[in-house]
Formats: C-alpha cells, structure tokens, sequence
C-alpha cells in the first residue's frame, strides 16, 4: 500500500518496457512491409514500382520463398487476413507500445497474437515439410536453404508468441483495473 510503490512487486507489475519498444518496432516495421512487400502477392503487377518488384524478385532469389512470387490460394488467405484484419492494427499497437503501459491493448493485443501464430504454423510447416523437388516453383533444395527461409518467417512466430505471453503473464496486463463507480 502506502507512498512507497518500490522492491521487486512493483517492478513485477510495471509495464515491460523493453517488450514493449520492441513490439512498436515490430508493429511499427510491419507497416511498410506489408504495404510494400507483402501485398505484391495479391495486387496486380503492375501497380508496384520496378524497384519494389526487383526487391521482392531479389529476396525470393536469396531465400528461396516461392509462396511469395507464386501465392497458393491458403497463402493468399492469410495475406488478405494481414492486409484486412491485421494493417489497420499495426498503427494502434505501434501507439499503445509506444505510448506503454496501456492496458487496454491487452485484448486486441491476444486477438493478434493467437491470430498470427495460426497463420505462421501452416507456413513453417510448409517450409520444413514440403517436397518442392516436384514443384514446378523455386523453393528451397537444400537443408540449409529451408532454414535459412525458416529465419525469415519465424521472428513472425516469436514476437507474437512474446506477446502473447506477455498480455497473458505479466502482472501489468493481468491485473484487474479498479473502476470508479458513479
């Protein structure tokens, strides 16, 4: 109680700063991403600038990653789920952890996170998993080639999880707020 809000129970239940920095940059760097990079999987060619279409021909080249330049339609599912559900709340949560201690993000914050963590399975599965030697798309030959495309997708799997784990463990998103009643 009292004046001193110190010790360890209150540095338990202050917002996790850290986290929280690194969830705006993550929200924050998903803006350009998905504008830029990943809608060209759903948008007609021609609507992207030549050097944003050498970008993405350059990154499927280098990592390997067929779903992007040759979209399956569960793929191409996922990508409007991003461009419909999750864009718009790339510059709320980039606010919220920036801002930080906002708790009201909490459940937005969970919708996102188990949202993007079922999208990301099917993909890192597909990538570990498939037989892209009978596919008539590049994809990767090797080992090697499909960690080094895992690399790319899994931080998409990490940070949410990191979220998630966040909103629902730590004491500053778990504790319920007092309400003043009228």
């Amino acid at each position: 109680g009292g004046a001193q809000e110190s010790g360890p129970g209150a540095a338990m239940a202050a917002a996790p700063r850290w986290r929280e920095r690194l969830f705006a940059l993550y929200f924050l760097s998903h803006v350009p991403i998905t504008l830029l990079i990943d809608l060209q999987a759903l948008l007609p060619a021609g609507l992207y600038p030549q050097s944003l279409t050498d970008l993405l021909q350059w990154y499927v080249a280098t990592f390997r990653d067929p779903v992007m330049l040759q979209p399956p339609e569960w793929f191409k599912a996922f990508v409007w789920c991003e461009a419909v559900l999750q864009l718009p709340f790339f510059p709320i949560a980039s606010y919220a952890f920036l801002k930080g201690g906002c708790k009201w993000i909490r459940t937005p914050a969970i919708i996102y996170s188990t949202h993007v963590a079922t999208t990301l399975l099917p993909i890192l599965a597909h990538i570990l998993f498939h037989d892209f030697s009978t596919s008539e798309r590049l994809g990767p030959r090797s080992q090697r080639e499909r960690l080094a495309l895992f690399s790319v997708y899994v931080p998409y799997l990490l940070i949410p999880l990191l979220i998630l784990y966040t909103m629902l463990r730590n004491p500053h998103y778990t504790q319920a707020e007092k309400r003043k009643r009228k």
